[in-house]
């Protein structure tokens, strides 16, 4: 029985089991996930092969640099369709063609920035690249609170933020994405919201209404964006209904258009665990990468690998 999530033009329907790994393979939980232009799937999991590339009916094609990786967090497709990776455990940026020949690194792997010291990185967690000049934005992550700005072979121009809860503060920066006239759009996790800033980094908007984002994915042609969300993380909340972890869908305002997901989190097949990476292919079908381990597969007796990753495929 297909299990459809939304109504009307934001109706889907849940492919489950749609990657085909290869025997004995395992995501263990998936960070993020992103599409090329050809509609390859890249899985970036925190598995023993963390990035694995499949096409868009889940059939594998194949894995590489299984060395390189510590800990996957953000991957982004760049427009000159190279590929961006963010590993928060070396707290490094890595471009790589698709091919995974590594063309630039950022950071110096293994080695962290002084906590909340502002300088790149500690621990960083995204990219998003300004399709206007190239330019590059991270987001600094889990031990800093700060966006750097560097130029596309790898230079750093500026920065900004600070921890807070004010505009241009941030409460763990998330996740990246840019638009077409390159504004930058920041999920401000433990801020539940999204900050937007043009190229100089002035703050321009924020939008509410989203709970812990952790995931941004923009759909060009209907005008939406994607929003993945954590849900409760506390023992007092954690299971309050209505605050995720769900998808919800805006327009381009910040105002919600639906929302897709159970009132509570679950295994269920309407519901979802801990939304982290999201990406669009050119049919308008969704991809949700999970990290369903860390956040509930670990916590089970005994410990087991749980589902993260999901495709769900547009009605209509």
């Amino acid at each position: 029985m297909v299990t459809t999530l939304g109504q009307d033009v934001y109706a889907y329907d849940i492919v489950e089991d749609w990657a085909k790994l290869p025997t004995g393979w395992s995501f263990k939980e998936v960070a993020a996930v992103a599409v090329d232009p050809q509609d390859r799937v890249y899985v970036f999991n925190r598995g023993e092969h963390p990035m694995m590339v499949f096409d868009r009916d889940g059939n594998f094609l194949t894995s590489w640099r299984d060395d390189l990786f510590v800990h996957a967090h953000g991957i982004t497709m760049s427009p000159d369709g190279t590929i961006f990776c963010t590993d928060d455990g070396d707290h490094t940026v890595k471009q790589f063609t698709t091919e995974g020949e590594l063309l630039l690194t950022i950071g110096v792997p293994g080695k962290p920035a002084p906590f909340m010291s502002s300088e790149p990185f500690h621990r960083c967690t995204h990219v998003a690249v300004d399709p206007n000049d190239g330019n590059l934005y991270v987001s600094d992550g889990y031990g800093n609170a700060r966006i750097h700005k560097y130029s596309p072979d790898g230079r750093h121009l500026f920065s900004w933020g600070e921890p807070g809860i004010g505009r241009g503060q941030f409460n763990i920066p998330h996740n990246l994405c840019t638009d077409d006239d390159g504004l930058l759009y920041v999920a401000d996790r433990e801020s539940h919201r999204i900050q937007i800033f043009d190229a100089q980094g002035t703050y321009r908007d924020e939008w509410h209404g989203v709970h812990r984002p952790s995931a941004l994915c923009r759909e060009p042609k209907l005008e939406r964006w994607y929003v993945g969300e954590l849900g409760p993380g506390m023992p007092v909340n954690e299971k309050f209904p209505n605050f995720g972890p769900r998808i919800t869908i805006l327009d381009l305002q910040g105002n919600v258009l639906a929302r897709l997901g159970d009132l509570h989190g679950g295994e269920g097949p309407g519901q979802f665990l801990a939304p982290h990476g999201l990406a669009i292919d050119s049919s308008g079908d969704l991809y949700v990468g999970e990290v369903s381990w860390i956040v509930f597969g670990s916590q089970q007796d005994p410990p087991r690998e749980v589902r993260s990753l999901r495709k769900l495929v547009k009605k209509g």
